[in-house]
This record gives C-alpha cells, sequence and structure tokens, in this order.
C-alpha cells in the first residue's frame, strides 16, 4: 500500500457574533418568557384566564423554588 494517504483535519470556522446576535437576543426573550410563566403567572400578574397556566407549570415552580401555595 504505497498510495496511502494523510487525512486532512478540517477547522472548525469561526461563527460572527454578527450571525450569533439576532439568535442570542431572541433565546434570552424565550427563556425571560418561560420565567414569567413558570414564576409568575398567578392571581393579580395573570395574562392568562383560570389556573390551567398555574397547573401546567406546577412541578417546575416548586424545582425552581418559587412558591405558589
Amino acid at each position: 500500500m504505497s498510495d496511502i494517504a494523510l487525512k486532512s483535519i478540517a477547522l472548525p470556522a469561526p461563527i460572527p457574533v454578527r450571525e450569533l446576535l439576532p439568535w442570542a437576543v431572541f433565546a434570552g426573550l424565550m427563556l425571560m418568557l418561560a420565567i414569567y410563566f413558570v414564576g409568575a403567572e398567578e392571581g393579580a400578574t395573570s395574562l392568562i384566564r383560570g389556573m390551567m397556566v398555574h397547573e401546567f407549570v406546577h412541578d417546575g415552580r416548586h424545582l425552581l423554588g418559587f412558591p405558589c401555595h
């Protein structure tokens, strides 16, 4: 086997901040929305009528340390 060649190693290309920034902002907004629904969607600050959202995120509230009852 005299024609064995070395494998070329592909180096990862850096991601420019300009392309990453919109996704980071979007992820931050989604996380803030999730924290709102888990932590504050109840009572006077409720955006959605009823207790459906509260019951859906109930265990997550306790896991994150939010009191709810």
